[in-house]
């Protein structure tokens, strides 16, 4: 007769910490993004309201009010 052996469990976290860092720096970069879309007002951009402009379209685009 063979002998079964028990079988140890693997210590492998569920998620990689490089997996967690991607993930966060991707959502930081999407909530910076939508900031800069839906409520930047110029506050950000130092040559006056050209940000404000660059994203004009999309604030209406996306239902934002800017005027």
């Amino acid at each position: 007769m063979s002998k079964v052996q028990a079988v140890r469990p693997l210590n492998v976290p569920a998620v990689s910490p490089r997996v967690l860092w991607t993930a966060a720096a991707v959502v930081a970069g999407l909530l910076l993004l939508a900031y800069l879309v839906a409520f930047d007002q110029g506050a950000v951009s130092q040559s006056g309201m050209f940000l404000h402009e660059l994203m004009h379209d999309g604030r209406h685009l996306l239902g934002v009010p800017c005027h």
